[in-house]
């Protein structure tokens, strides 16, 4: 009888531990959709809507190449014959480094 209750409490506190909290999930997926929305806005014209590339290369894949923080220098200095985009800035440049770190 001990070991039964001692199971079904260890069942209850792994099944407890992981539930996550709601308003996280939802906080990550509003972050990726503004910087998706970022990058329609003042990226994809050049490197597509589909990040295949355009006059610009593809970015798919990006994140596995450059951490978030080498994709933010490349956006606020350029790289090869992109322009700076020191208009992408702040939260903006947050959310865009964010969810290009996750392509």
């Amino acid at each position: 009888m001990k070991k039964g209750i001692t199971a079904l409490f260890l069942s209850v506190l792994i099944v407890l531990g992981a539930c996550g909290n709601a308003d996280d999930i939802r906080n990550a997926d509003e972050d990726l959709e503004a910087g998706e929305q970022v990058y329609r806005n003042n990226c994809a014209s050049c490197h597509g809507a589909d990040l295949s590339g355009n006059a610009g290369p593809s970015l798919v894949d990006v994140g596995s190449k450059y951490s978030q923080e080498q994709i933010a220098d490349i956006v606020q200095e350029g790289i090869g014959g992109m322009q700076p985009q020191q208009h992408v800035e702040g939260e903006d440049l947050e959310e865009l480094t964010s969810w290009l770190s996750e392509q």
